[in-house]
């Protein structure tokens, strides 16, 4: 069995502490407490194991009191408080979750990752493929790191404060962890999402499936047969990510014929016809 601890008490930790804490005492009621949609402050008293826990997205953990085991397979990997870590959705794991011998607190916040940001992508065929899995789940620090958690977890928090700016501060954290190995899980999007991705990154390119599968560096057939298995299609996908561009440069200000440009479609008729039957509008906002 390899034990792997969890970092070494550090400056940048304390920071985390002093800052995070006081956020979470007025919430230390034992059990999952909500903050928002994917901010949470979970809570026990005792020692408790949680046996085959499977999370239905990734998540960015920090251990604020006690300490965390994640056993993965014979691999366990242990977190004191003030480290951050990050652990995988859809894979089963033991979690043990221990007090802190002085206040009899075990107290962590999570942070759901369910998708990524606009500007941040996933993890690209040829990055899946280097470096296999990850070494550790746990995340180093840095003061720039610190920082972005801060941020994020406060305005993510705050009801006042509008979901662009709570986007905004996500996206913040999980530029800082795109490069570390210890956060791939967080990135680790669906083939059809990596497509999606592609696309609306350069709308108005000619995509063709054969195109689009050499940039993944894959077959078209199978991006064809594993886009089905995923109940998608090249198509479809094309289709959303297109108008979705039109709909942004509308939004923008752009005419229609820009926007019918910006999204790729050579026919303004054309883009106006699907733009309608998706939104239920025209793009001058008729209906």
């Amino acid at each position: 069995m390899n034990l792997i601890l969890g970092r070494h008490f550090t400056d940048h930790s304390r920071s985390l502490l002093d800052r995070l804490r006081p956020m979470a005492a007025g919430r230390l009621k034992p059990g999952m407490n909500a903050y928002a949609e994917q901010l949470f402050i979970y809570c026990c008293f005792d020692r408790e194991k949680v046996k085959a826990l499977e999370l239905d997205c990734p998540m960015v953990g920090i251990v604020l009191h006690g300490q965390k085991e994640i056993w993965l397979g014979d691999r366990t990997q242990v977190f004191a408080a003030g480290s951050v870590f990050v652990l995988p959705g859809g894979v089963a794991m033991d979690a043990v979750n221990i007090p802190d011998e002085t206040n009899g607190l075990y107290v962590a916040l999570r942070l759901d990752v369910p998708d990524l940001p606009e500007g941040i992508p996933p993890l690209s065929t040829a990055e899946r493929l280097q470096g296999g899995e990850a070494g550790s789940f746990g995340v180093p620090l840095g003061e720039d790191l610190v920082e972005a958690l801060c941020h994020a977890a406060t305005a993510i928090a705050d009801s006042a404060v509008g979901e662009t700016i709570r986007r905004l501060r996500m996206a913040e954290v999980l530029a800082l962890l795109r490069p570390l190995p210890e956060a791939r899980a967080l990135f680790r999007q669906s083939l059809s999402e990596e497509v999606a991705w592609l696309i609306a990154a350069a709308p108005s390119e000619p995509w063709s499936v054969a195109g689009l599968a050499a940039e993944l560096g894959i077959g078209a057939s199978t991006l064809r047969r594993r886009l089905s298995g995923e109940g998608a299609s090249f198509r479809a996908i094309l289709r959303r990510e297109r108008l979705k561009a039109g709909q942004n440069a509308l939004s923008s200000g752009a005419s229609s014929i820009a926007a019918a440009e910006a999204a790729g479609y050579a026919s303004r008729s054309h883009f106006s016809r699907r733009f309608r039957e998706t939104f239920g509008t025209s793009p001058t906002g008729r209906r």
